[in-house]
């Protein structure tokens, strides 16, 4: 088994937001914190850091709360996902479902939260014009890496952490221009897009929905 990183272009997982081209809606931006509260309750926060050390204590559903409520019960799906793969060599359908339908609902809700557009997201499945792409995982399964996820995930955990830090900074500041100029400063928006990809490669491997290992990369 090799956890030697994946170049982000060849990971099975991927993220599309629609660039903006209308005049943003500076009314809904200023209110976005407010708006955003019934998606943070269901699927979590834009700034989730938080998620991915949940995700890194499999026995804490306390702290799974930071994902939402929908997250949490992708954790708990997650936890039963590992017993099927490793000792039934299956992973049921159901779980597998609901693990990728909480993380394209989260894709769109994230896109949002962080002023990437300015469209409400649907709740559930839907249009919108940020989408998530996965290659699921086909039999026969990695078990090791899956067996350790845990420990594999913890360079990623760490780094996310610093990095989302850095995405609430240039967050806020996004937040000030779009009120004052009407635009996204391209460099911000970059690399709020790069943290929102890594983060999204992470917890689809977290919830065992893919077996490579992501890259650390904000491509």
């Amino acid at each position: 088994m090799a956890i030697a990183a994946s170049s982000a272009s060849s990971y099975p997982v991927s993220i599309e937001v629609d660039p903006t081209t209308d005049p943003r809606n500076k009314l809904t931006v200023a209110f976005r914190i407010i708006l955003s509260i019934p998606h943070a309750l269901l699927v979590g926060g834009f700034i989730s850091f938080g998620a991915v050390f949940y995700q890194t204590d499999l026995g804490n559903f306390g702290g799974a709360l930071n994902a939402g409520v929908l997250g949490a019960v992708a954790c708990i799906c997650a936890v039963i996902s590992w017993f099927a793969i490793l000792f039934a060599n299956q992973h049921p359908q159901g779980l597998r479902d609901l693990g990728t339908f909480y993380l394209r609902w989260k894709v769109r809700a994230m896109a949002y939260m962080a002023l990437f557009r300015d469209e409400y997201p649907p709740f559930g499945d839907s249009e919108y014009p940020s989408r998530l792409h996965v290659d699921l995982a086909e039999f026969p399964r990695d078990k090791l890496s899956v067996g350790l996820r845990i420990i594999y995930v913890i360079p990623h955990a760490i780094c996310l952490f610093f990095l989302g830090i850095g995405w609430f900074v240039t967050s806020v500041i996004a937040w000030f221009a779009i009120l004052i100029t009407g635009e996204y400063p391209q460099g911000l928006y970059n690399f709020g897009m790069g943290v929102f990809r890594w983060q999204m490669r992470v917890e689809a491997y977290m919830l065992l929905l893919v077996d490579q290992y992501p890259p650390f990369s904000l491509e």
